[in-house]
């Protein structure tokens, strides 16, 4: 793990400031010669840094990314818990953590960051910017913040803006840790049962009816309780709980909420129009969380683009767990382009 220290203030879109950032960051591989093997990968909600381990298939020498043959960089989001400045910093001003003090961001507020740190890296251009989920949220306000500094693209399980599906969503999970009786108390653990059910709420959206009744259906005909559908969204539910934070979970789904292209900009299919990236769109046919016509909608105003549909029974995970699949996507369409 890196970390970038910017001290300076830190002006947000809605005009707050932070009086400095850290952002932390890893990189994988080595840059050539010509420093024309870049690749950048944007996270989703609750990923880190460290790519390599959530994106195993994609990511390595066995995935279409590889570290023998590309510089990989992936920083952690502004606002996040995985060592970036976040809710549980210490503000400078006050020698406190910041938890429910901390500043609303939104995607174009992390995307400015992720720029200050590739000024630092001194990354005059991206070969390929990745995202998924909430990390296609970042790579598509970094090509329209800064279009001439990345040459392709590559987008999975995303959207121009945040449906009102998606805002529905994140309102649940966000009132599930508000009910929780500690979440107002000025502690790193505030909000924690509310976050194991915020993850519950998650839970149900990124999979699908097919994938539970595989999984998870008792075979006990006789059966009153403790059925395996339960206990899996438990697990899953404290598994969060035991390595992130209710209040970057909170503030995060907020700037979820926020994310729409066309704020402040142009009409929307005009935006799109203008992203000249060589694109590769890949849906996930189960997708409940980001259908795949969001997808069709973005292939049809991105107008380099290649639009593929994985078939899954994994839902909106499956930008996660079909990485055999995806990265033979990616590799044939770097090599076909």
């Amino acid at each position: 793990m890196n970390y970038f220290h910017y001290n300076q203030p830190f002006e947000l879109e809605n005009r707050q400031v932070l009086p400095q950032i850290t952002i932390a960051y890893n990189v994988y591989g080595t840059q050539n010669v010509a420093k024309s093997n870049i690749v950048w990968i944007c996270h989703a909600l609750t990923a880190s840094s460290q790519a390599a381990e959530w994106w195993p298939g994609v990511i390595g020498k066995n995935g279409a990314i590889n570290p023998e043959t590309h510089f990989i960089v992936c920083a952690n989001i502004l606002g996040s818990c995985y060592g970036s400045t976040g809710p549980l910093s210490i503000n400078p001003d006050t020698q406190q953590p910041y938890y429910h003090t901390f500043p609303l961001v939104t995607i174009r507020d992390m995307v400015k960051a992720h720029i200050l740190l590739r000024q630092y890296l001194q990354i005059e251009k991206i070969h390929l910017l990745v995202g998924g989920s909430m990390g296609g949220y970042q790579a598509l306000e970094w090509c329209v913040m800064e279009p001439a500094i990345i040459d392709n693209l590559f987008l999975i399980g995303t959207s121009a803006r945040e449906s009102a599906w998606g805002i529905a969503i994140h309102t649940a999970q966000r009132l599930s840790i508000e009910a929780d009786g500690t979440w107002l108390e000025p502690h790193k653990d505030a909000g924690a049962k509310g976050l194991k059910a915020a993850r519950a709420i998650g839970m149900i959206t990124y999979r699908t009816y097919e994938i539970y009744a595989e999984r998870q259906t008792d075979t006990d005909d006789e059966k009153l309780d403790d059925f395996k559908a339960s206990s899996y969204i438990n697990y899953q539910g404290q598994k969060l709980v035991n390595r992130f934070n209710a209040y970057s979970y909170w503030l995060l789904t907020k700037a979820m909420d926020s994310h729409n292209l066309a704020r402040g900009r142009s009409a929307m299919e005009t935006l799109l129009n203008g992203i000249h990236q060589k694109t590769l769109l890949i849906g996930i046919t189960s997708d409940l969380l980001c259908p795949v016509q969001e997808h069709e909608y973005l292939a049809a105003h991105l107008p380099n683009t290649r639009f593929v549909e994985i078939d899954s029974v994994y839902g909106h995970d499956g930008f996660l767990t079909e990485a055999p699949a995806i990265s033979t996507h990616i590799t044939n369409w770097l090599e076909q382009k």
